[in-house]
């Protein structure tokens, strides 16, 4: 049954994404973010050949803009650690992070990019799925709101990978495949601890794999404040049936969102573009 409290914008982007983002922001109802903002951009590797792996920096150009409109003192914090794939600080050089940020530092803005990984730890008090008072980076332990800017690509472990998935990613530790045993409950309790309040999938091309993979042009633009809406939205464009995947499921199960929010915008089925389940998928992944 549809959820008509819960909504999601889905449309259609082929031509300039920060004209499509903010009329998907209109349709939302707007968005009021609190200081200090935090943003979390899926930057999965420091060599993205395929171009699809990456979130660009151009997404968080229009989110940020929209942010400062909103606050001209807001403080932002571009938040990313490092992987077995890449170092965060050099992907932030590389990909123009680091240079944008310092050009809107000049121009008097508070904008901040963060190497979780670098970042003192600091004990939480949550007891989880798979976490028990952990300790993490202590730069998580002050913020207002949290975008979490992911990419339609699928995932052997967990079917798809999206504004859930892409919390994964505030883990401090670098070989993170440590956790890979128990990622659906890392992935439950990561988004119970630190909940985005505004999610972005840029799909506009999507990728059949994480890192290295098969292109796959979708042609659109999701958003929404719920990650399992979300990510249960990009599912459906993709082929999938969020019903199926696990920790979409299991994150609904604990109020992240709804499975069958109202749609906003375009149709589902008009810009679905089927995908190939990931190769190797764990039977662990779905249902």
């Amino acid at each position: 049954m549809v959820n008509y409290l819960d909504k999601v914008v889905l449309l259609r982007c082929r031509g300039d994404f920060d004209e499509t983002f903010r009329a998907g922001i209109d349709l939302l109802g707007g968005y009021e973010p609190r200081s200090p903002f935090v943003i979390k951009p899926n930057l999965c590797t420091g060599d993205d050949h395929t171009g699809c792996a990456n979130v660009k920096l151009e997404v968080v150009e229009s989110l940020v803009s929209y942010v400062l409109e909103q606050d001209p003192g807001a403080v932002i914090r571009i938040m990313e650690s490092d992987s077995m794939s890449k170092y965060a600080d050099k992907a932030f050089e590389r990909y123009g992070y680091r240079a944008y940020a310092e050009r809107l530092a000049d121009e008097g803005a508070s904008v901040e990019l963060i190497n979780l990984s670098k970042s003192p730890l600091t004990r939480f008090n949550f007891n989880g799925d798979y976490f028990k008072h952990p300790e993490l980076p202590e730069a998580l332990s002050s913020t207002g709101d949290i975008a979490s800017i992911a990419l339609a690509k699928t995932h052997s472990l967990t079917m798809v990978t999206g504004a859930l998935k892409n919390m994964f990613g505030l883990l401090p530790r670098k070989d993170q495949a440590f956790y890979h045993s128990s990622i659906h409950e890392v992935i439950l309790d990561l988004n119970l601890m630190f909940r985005s309040s505004l999610c972005i999938i840029d799909a506009r091309m999507g990728l059949e794999g994480v890192i290295s993979g098969t292109p796959k042009e979708v042609g659109c633009l999701i958003l929404g404040t719920n990650p399992v809406s979300v990510d249960s939205t990009m599912a459906r464009v993709m082929g999938f049936e969020p019903e199926r995947i696990r920790h979409i499921v299991e994150a609904s199960e604990h109020g992240l969102g709804s499975m069958d929010p109202k749609v906003l915008g375009d149709e589902v089925d008009a810009l679905s573009v089927r995908f190939r389940e990931p190769s190797g998928l764990k039977k662990s992944a779905v249902l």
